[in-house]
């Protein structure tokens, strides 16, 4: 599940388990290529949860969360970073962290 979600829905998320959050910028091209990457490992794992966050637009959450640029991926299990993968990823990089939650 692929959700774009802003500063005060990821603070009301249910952080168990383990999930994806993207900051991304609607400017960023390696940014639009990860968005298919993201939607190719969405249909092969659809209960995983993912999330982006638009980088420019929640200032807060990513000062937060120490996010310096995008994309940036941050992989959390039970509301803790658990590793961070930034720039443009290719599939089996972002499927080996998603295995590595579980």
């Amino acid at each position: 599940m692929i959700q774009e979600i802003n500063t005060q829905e990821y603070d009301a998320l249910d952080a168990s388990g383990p999930m994806l959050v993207e900051f991304y910028s609607k400017s960023c091209g390696p940014c639009k290529m990860l968005a298919f990457v993201l939607k190719d490992i969405d249909k092969i794992n659809p209960d995983f949860r993912i999330y982006t966050i638009d980088y420019d637009e929640n200032q807060d959450l990513k000062e937060r969360l120490e996010v310096k640029g995008f994309p940036t991926m941050l992989f959390m299990k039970d509301g803790a970073e658990v590793s961070r993968l930034q720039g443009l990823k290719q599939k089996p990089a972002i499927v080996k962290e998603i295995e590595a939650l579980a």
